[in-house]
């Protein structure tokens, strides 16, 4: 029942990751709000390569960072981070339908170098804050850095400002 409840939850909100990053123009790649923060290619990196971390977050119950790589891909063009977002999605759905949901409960820690660096808790709650939730926090970015550099962004969760304005009409 879990199972079946975070499937619908992540096919639902993969859809909206899918309209937001297919939206981001080539023109805004470049563009980072402050020198130290994600380019808006990096942030839409980012959120692709959180998909590929389902596989080891509803799978395994220890998830090692010192052996992952992560690659951003060519993130040049924004065909080429939708594309690399798709690939995850497939993987990431993979995941959660060979998942065993007796195993929710367990206990999932995060090691670098065999020492933990996210606190033990169970894989379930992994699953809603390092996944679910980690997404809708860079996705909230992405719809800040779009809207800075003058660029539309999709409705999600009902119309977007733009969409009620002219809805008022």
């Amino acid at each position: 029942m879990i199972k079946q409840a975070l499937m619908a939850e992540f096919q639902h909100e993969a859809e909206n990751t899918r309209k937001l990053l297919s939206m981001i123009p080539d023109s805004a790649l470049d563009y980072r709000p402050q020198p130290q923060l994600w380019s808006v290619a990096e942030l839409a990196s980012h959120i692709a390569e959180v998909y590929n971390w389902y596989d080891v977050t509803f799978n395994k119950d220890q998830f090692e960072m010192s052996g992952y790589t992560y690659d951003k891909g060519d993130i040049s063009k924004s065909a080429n981070i939708l594309e690399k977002f798709e690939a995850n999605v497939k993987a990431a759905q993979q995941a959660i339908e060979k998942s065993d949901e007796s195993q929710y409960m367990n206990e999932w820690t995060m090691t670098m170098n065999g020492k933990t660096s996210f606190p033990a808790m169970p894989k379930v709650q992994v699953i809603r804050g390092f996944l679910y939730n980690h997404l809708y926090h860079h996705r909230g970015e992405m719809v800040s850095h779009l809207r800075a550099t003058g660029n539309k962004v999709p409705s999600m969760y009902g119309p977007t400002y733009e969409d009620s304005q002219q809805m008022g009409q």
